[in-house]
């Protein structure tokens, strides 16, 4: 499959298998909101993204992002601080950030966060309502941050991501599900 967006996978364990495996032109976004981050995991995660060229992301911890000199931070549409956009950090350093509507999306402007990841565009099993391609183009409307595609995307449906102004896309199933190295 060729296809020309960022994309952005999602994981929340060191899995080497998976991560050894994984297409160089996919971006991974730790989120793990269950436990405490493991430092000697996160040291390996980024180990084999340094070895592969992946950017890698950590969600809601600046600190540890900094700490790592990870790639940059994403922060979660439920994250409102504002205390992101002028932070001290490397040029190469980015905030990246999700949101559901136009108030969230505000949100993340003031953070300063680059790309928006707008969810859910498709309908998920966790989540029934969902944007689809005519209101992600009306929420995005005015928005001149990049735009990333979140929720529900899979082989049937990917196509009409041609139909939004998103620049690339997230998944987590979709992409473990259609082989890490293949997409």
């Amino acid at each position: 499959m060729h296809i020309n967006y960022e994309i952005y996978y999602f994981i929340d364990n060191f899995n080497y298998k998976d991560l050894s495996n994984i297409n160089k032109r996919i971006n991974i976004i730790y989120r793990n909101y269950s436990k405490k981050n493991d430092l000697n995991d996160l040291r390996r995660i980024k180990e084999i993204c340094k070895k592969k060229g992946l950017k890698l992301f950590i969600s809601n911890n600046l600190k540890l992002a900094l700490r790592l000199d990870l790639d940059g931070l994403y922060l979660p549409s439920f994250n409102k601080k504002l205390k992101y956009k002028n932070i001290a950090c490397k040029k190469k350093f980015k905030l990246i950030g999700s949101a559901h509507n136009t108030s969230e999306i505000n949100n993340k402007n003031k953070q300063g966060c680059s790309k928006i990841f707008i969810s859910p565009i498709f309908k998920t099993q966790k989540n029934k309502k969902h944007l689809d391609t005519i209101k992600f183009n009306l929420l995005s409307a005015n928005i001149k941050n990049k735009l990333v595609a979140l929720g529900g995307i899979n082989s049937s449906n990917f196509f009409r991501l041609k139909l939004t102004r998103s620049k690339g896309f997230a998944s987590i199933s979709w992409i473990k599900k259609n082989g890490l190295n293949k997409i």
